[in-house]
Order: structure tokens, then C-alpha cells, then sequence
């Protein structure tokens, strides 16, 4: 079974000491490495950038109750990547199907910004996860720091392989395809940098490539 890293991680400094303020200000929320949802048996390994303060933070499932998650989980329903109700708790009912989420970087930053060391730190998590997905053929990255996390922890140089949205880039050691996206975040929604149209249209394309 795969394991998230442990309550006591202390890699990141940074990261360790905003953990025990959120547990004093928060102490109902999780307050911890987050867990990944969905099987490791997926097709579909869909990386973010690390927990929401509020959002998995609170929950411990990624991207619940994050506005970034009232984009994506409508999403992936919508295409038939998911069943049930999404209601922004983690005991909501609500099924991934062939997909599983994880982040680049397991625990909160502030102010959602993450150091190249504290990727660095994660990455033995996500070069294990992918490891132990048998089925895996494509990696949805939402947003350029998930995008070179994946291919740092792949072994990949990210200056042969440029972020795009929507950008499709095939990865011939692995035999998987790694595709971008703008992160479903609410600046870049409000911003129209991303919409709901156009996010639909990147879950529209790996439905159709499975």
C-alpha cells in the first residue's frame, strides 16, 4: 500500500512550522500530508500543486472544498470520469472512475507557493505513486509547477518539454502522454486566464484518448 508522508515529516522546514500554526488557528482541520484519491489501477493520474489551506488541508482529499475543486470534479462527472455527488466533504460519496489525484507537493504552503526544495522533497512520493500505477497512460498537470514536478520526477528535462495549456507531450521512456493545463484555481478563473469551457475541452480530449 502506498504511504503519504507521516504527520512527523519534518524535510521542509518551512512547511513543518506553518503546519503547527494551522494546527493551533485550525485545530478540526487535517492539518497533515495529504492523501491521494482515486485507485492506483487508473489510467489518469491528475497532479496539482499541493493542499489548499481550507481546502484538503481541512479534508484530507485533494482539491475538496477548494474552489479549484468546483471545477475540476464537475469536470471529470461530466465525461464520465467520476459518479455520485460532489459536496466539497471527503466522506461525500463521491467515486473517481479510472482516475486518481494526487499533488506535486503533499502538505500546505503558505500562501499556496511552494520552493523548488520542498519539490524536491516530495518527489520520492510521486516517483513511488507513479510507480505503482500498472494501467497509467496519461498525467494531467494543472499548471507549469505540476508540469515540471512530473517530469523532474520522471527523470525528464523540463526545457525539452515547454508547458502549454492543452500541450500534449509524449513521454517515450514511460510510455505515458503528460498533459497541460492551467490550474482550475479561482485567480485563473476570475482572471479568464482558464474557463470552464476550456477545462472541459482538456478532460473532453483525455476521455477521447483512453
Amino acid at each position: 500500500m502506498l504511504k503519504c508522508p507521516s504527520f512527523e515529516c519534518d524535510k521542509c522546514p518551512r512547511l513543518s512550522e506553518f503546519r503547527r500554526e494551522n494546527k493551533l488557528k485550525y485545530p478540526s482541520y487535517h492539518n497533515g500530508p495529504v492523501e491521494s484519491f482515486g485507485d492506483l489501477n487508473a489510467q489518469v493520474l491528475v497532479v496539482g500543486l499541493a493542499p489548499g489551506l481550507n481546502g484538503a488541508n481541512q479534508t484530507n482529499r485533494p482539491f475538496t472544498n477548494d474552489y479549484a475543486g468546483d471545477i475540476l470534479y464537475p469536470a471529470l462527472k461530466k465525461f464520465g470520469l467520476a459518479k455520485g455527488e460532489y459536496k466539497r466533504v471527503k466522506d461525500d460519496g463521491f467515486e473517481l472512475i479510472n482516475v486518481r489525484i494526487t499533488n506535486s507537493v503533499r502538505c500546505v504552503p503558505p500562501q499556496n507557493k511552494v520552493t523548488a526544495d520542498e519539490i524536491s522533497n516530495c518527489r520520492g512520493y510521486l516517483q513511488a505513486e507513479i510507480a505503482l500505477m500498472p494501467n497509467l497512460k496519461i498525467i494531467l498537470s494543472l499548471g507549469a509547477v505540476s508540469h515540471g514536478a512530473v517530469l523532474q520526477a520522471l527523470g525528464y528535462k523540463k526545457s525539452a518539454f515547454k508547458f502549454a495549456h492543452g500541450a500534449e507531450h509524449i513521454l517515450f521512456n514511460h510510455n505515458i502522454i503528460l498533459k497541460d493545463s492551467y490550474h482550475t484555481s479561482r485567480y485563473n478563473i476570475n482572471t479568464g486566464v482558464l474557463s470552464a469551457e476550456m477545462f472541459d475541452k482538456i478532460i473532453s480530449d483525455i476521455k477521447n484518448m483512453l
